[in-house]
């Protein structure tokens, strides 16, 4: 067991560097390139973000373990919503920008929903998987429409996180060196994690679904919570929070649907992810109409109850599952 988990935290951590690694000179060389300061938060920052789950859930399709990648994508969503944005509004009220009430928010609702019914006959096939990347491809486009709209609030804030100051110093070389070096930290951390916790799950006698929807999805949601929780200290949140959203609508839409396409047959979703797990994913993009539509701000004692909701599904897991 001490080496299963001696796997595990040696692939969360090369997952985060690499990760941060990944975002950061993903988003130096975009900026070279002239692209706008929001798109880059919203595709390559958000995608950079959730590449952990994509080596996870690709790594895990290969190796048969379907309902780890599809548990991964379903627990860390609920993470980022419930515990992560919970817990940045909990610290400092949140205020919803208009973007994404009308992009992301619509966005994560239909693309849970349309995962519950692709997944309701128990697999996930190639096809629904291409038809997952479409939508993916779509969002980017909208993403692409909303970023010539971008407010000069939301510039300043990117120019003074991953702006001009820190890009002056990095030639375009170290800049490619660096996003090569993490995508390759990335795989290895991947290949790692899956590997313990595939053998803790043995150990403990548990599903590689419940190891997805728990440590699996706490730890690959690693930099969302670090990027979110400081930025709320810096008072810096708006790129972070659509950040947590695009997120996670990226996790269904594309990580999903590319690990789709890498089995013949599909993957095999769990009954429990299906009955209960998708469900409450689904259920929490839906709650967040009416917190962030009502004042478009989530409120202390809203981020409290999000915070509390995500500590009662996990102790269900721990209780019901484990």
């Amino acid at each position: 067991m001490t080496l299963a988990i001696v796997w595990i935290c040696v692939g969360l951590a090369a997952l985060i560097a690499g990760a941060e690694l990944l975002v950061r000179s993903g988003s130096a060389l975009a900026a070279r390139l002239g692209v706008s300061p929001l798109l880059i938060g919203l595709t390559v920052v958000a995608l950079g973000t959730s590449t952990p789950e994509l080596a996870v859930g690709i790594d895990a399709a290969v190796q048969g373990n379907g309902s780890l990648a599809v548990g991964n994508i379903a627990g860390t969503n609920t993470v980022n919503i419930l515990l992560i944005l919970g817990l940045s509004a909990a610290l400092r009220p949140l205020a919803i920008q208009m973007q994404t009430l009308r992009l992301e928010l619509p966005v994560i609702v239909i693309a849970s929903a349309t995962l519950l019914a692709f997944a309701w006959d128990g697999t996930l096939s190639r096809l629904e998987g291409l038809l997952l990347v479409t939508m993916g491809a779509a969002f980017t486009l909208a993403v692409i429409r909303v970023a010539r709209q971008e407010s000069i609030k939301v510039k300043l804030e990117f120019a003074r996180e991953y702006g001009p100051r820190r890009l002056a110093n990095r030639q375009a070389a170290t800049e490619m060196l660096m996003l090569a070096a993490g995508l390759v930290i990335i795989v290895a951390g991947a290949d790692w994690l899956v590997e313990g916790a595939v053998g803790l799950a043995r150990l403990w006698r548990v599903s590689d679904a419940f190891i997805g929807l728990t440590i699996v999805a706490i730890g690959t949601s690693a930099p969302e919570l670090v990027t979110t929780i400081i930025s709320t200290f810096r008072g810096e949140r708006d790129i972070a929070i659509g950040n947590l959203i695009g997120s996670s609508v990226y996790n269904i839409l594309v990580i999903l649907g590319v690990t789709c396409l890498i089995p013949a047959d599909g993957i095999d979703v769990n009954t429990h992810l299906i009955g209960i797990d998708i469900p409450v994913m689904l259920g929490v993009a839906l709650f967040c109409i009416p917190v962030f539509v009502s004042g478009r701000k989530i409120t202390r004692g809203e981020g409290g109850l999000f915070v509390s909701a995500y500590v009662a599904y996990l102790s269900y897991l721990i209780i019901q599952r484990a």
